[in-house]
């Protein structure tokens, strides 16, 4: 699929010359920092040195205090506390730092992680009748609950108190909790608004032990569960998020806890991780806990204390990866036959697509795969309890959120934000709302947004790529959300010898500009430009620039992400 090159202008012309004097760095990088927002020798420095005193004061969130003085009630008169989290990566990783550092303070503790089946998202009526039935009289709930308004009254009625830790926007009316922090919320003055929901429980052990004088090494131990949740919330890399990112990868890649531990060596990935690794190798393996079977198993994990009792369940949720994996390369498959063999439904501007037998766990994973394929708001449907249960996924630009909503006379349920969504339907309406889901995007998306781009932040000489700009490219990591590798752009390039694939469609090549710097390529997915670039003609190339490991020698690569026959110049 060709994909439109966007190429971003140069903004703050005096702000980059001001940066590359006081820095003493190149033009392309200082004009790489403004576009990042970064326009100061102070910022600059803030940016590039991560310090962990630059993390805000948990106090400046609004209700922490409320939230630490029933914390600390509770453990003075041996009340038992639940530590409740969602199901994913997120959630997982909230209830293994929270019940972790709250364990070495009181034992009467225990984690709860509602069926992702069975009780869906959120906290449940299941979870808050199990609290009750044992003499819990204290749930902390970790990444959910913000808008769970009847689900606190019931827990209230039944005299189970909530601390409600969670990051996603609230509604009009806060839940009656004792406490409820949550950065988004209108009344709160934190100066950080986008933390995880990890993020929040660790602003929440950060307070109770700065409120007992305990040392921060109690906290920052659990750095590398909040570098998880960052990664695989797809949480914006920036601010606070940089610092815990920065500094939870180090703990992730040099002593990370045991459960990590045991996945990273299950993956065959043990140093050196990246957050782009963390999403690909121990998220999923992570969330296929709660997609396939219980995530209780990912939590038990990830709060293992020996090496034995780690990789044992670090061996059922890498299985747990396998099922996950062969559930999702079958449905993928199923998928395209379906659309590909339908004329009526390639030529639609959506991709609505059901089948009663595909697994609910990762039909999720199988609408951005096809969204990745066909490039258009998806929807992937499958029966659950006799309803149709569905994961939605959009394009840059879309607001996949308003158009359900355009729909919802047809839905039993929806929820979620304007690239990703869930939702259900009575099976017999799945007919007309494939129709009115159709009719809303084609009359509301435009043609742009249905073809990809890649956004480009400079053009570069290949020769320009040295040892002193990749050194300084390198501190711009952790790359992630609004800090993404930037990408350049090269003209008139030739390989130097024949490309080649690896893989089924993988292009591996060496390209030059003018017989000066060579540099080994690697182009995922690319195959099919191999007689173009074979040819012996000029092209274009964008890219990334990376650092490529092999038996321990280390040399800059580019991963190629588009490639384009050079258009010859007109003379005038």
């Amino acid at each position: 699929m060709q994909k439109r090159w966007v190429e971003r202008e140069v903004e703050n012309l005096t702000a980059i010359a001001e940066l590359q004097e006081s820095l003493k760095i190149d033009s392309i990088l200082a004009d790489l920092l403004v576009k990042r927002g970064i326009n100061t020798y102070e910022e600059s420095r803030y940016f590039f040195r991560p310090a962990l005193e630059q993390l805000h004061d948990p106090y400046l969130m609004k209700d922490m205090d409320l939230a630490i003085a029933r914390i600390e009630l509770a453990i003075q008169t041996c009340e038992k506390i639940l530590v409740y989290g969602d199901y994913d990566v997120d959630g997982t990783t909230s209830v293994a730092l929270t019940y972790s550092f709250l364990k070495k303070h009181h034992s009467e503790i225990d984690f709860y992680i509602p069926d992702r089946y069975l009780e869906g998202y959120g906290i449940s009526t299941q979870g808050i009748d199990y609290a009750f039935e044992n003499g819990y009289s204290l749930i902390i709930a970790l990444d959910c609950g913000i808008k769970s308004v009847d689900k606190i009254a019931y827990a209230n009625e039944k005299g189970v108190d909530f601390i409600i830790c969670d990051h996603h926007l609230p509604g009009d009316i806060l839940p009656a909790a004792i406490a409820v922090l949550d950065p988004k919320r209108s009344d709160c003055d934190y100066p950080y608004k986008e933390l995880s929901g990890c993020g929040i429980g660790f602003k929440l052990i950060q307070a109770y032990a700065l409120k007992n004088d305990l040392p921060f090494e109690d906290v920052s131990t659990y750095l590398d569960l909040v570098a998880c949740s960052i990664a695989s919330d797809i949480v914006p890399i920036t601010g606070e998020n940089r610092v815990l990112a920065w500094f939870g990868l180090h703990k992730l890649n040099t002593d990370p806890c045991k459960g990590l531990t045991a996945l990273m060596n299950l993956s065959g990935r043990k140093d050196d991780l990246t957050i782009t690794d963390v999403v690909f190798t121990i998220g999923p393996r992570i969330n296929a806990a709660g997609r396939i079977d219980d995530a209780k198993h990912a939590v038990n994990l990830l709060i293992a204390d020996n090496d034995a009792f780690a990789f044992e369940k670090g061996q059922i949720i890498n299985t747990k990866n396998t099922e996950r994996k062969e559930h999702d390369s079958l449905i993928t498959e199923q998928a395209l036959a379906l659309i590909d063999t339908n004329p009526e439904l390639i030529a639609r501007k959506t991709t609505v697509v059901y089948n009663q037998d595909w697994h609910k766990g990762v039909i999720g994973i199988v609408a951005s795969r096809l969204t990745e394929k066909y490039y258009r708001p998806t929807i992937v449907m499958t029966n659950s309890n006799g309803m149709a249960a569905g994961s939605a996924r959009s394009v840059i630009g879309f607001d996949l959120y308003e158009a359900l909503s355009e729909c919802s006379d047809l839905l039993e349920q929806f929820g979620g934000h304007k690239y990703a969504a869930g939702l259900t339907m009575k099976t017999e309406n799945i007919p007309a709302f494939q129709q009115r889901f159709e009719e809303v995007v084609s009359r509301t998306i435009t043609d742009e947004q249905l073809i990809q781009s890649i956004n480009i932040d400079a053009e570069i000489a290949l020769q320009h790529i040295d040892a002193k700009f990749f050194r300084i490219l390198k501190q711009f990591e952790p790359f992630g959300p609004q800090n993404m590798a930037p990408v350049f752009l090269s003209r008139n390039v030739y390989t130097y010898g024949s490309a080649s694939l690896a893989g089924t469609n993988h292009l591996k090549m060496c390209v030059h500009q003018d017989n000066q710097t060579y540099y080994n390529c690697i182009g995922f997915g690319l195959g099919e430009f191999l007689p173009m670039i074979n040819s012996g003609a000029p092209f274009d190339i964008c890219y990334t620039i990376e650092e490529n490991v092999w038996k321990e020698k280390r040399s800059i690569q580019l991963n190629i992400k588009g490639i384009r026959a050079t258009l010859p110049v007109l003379n005038e």
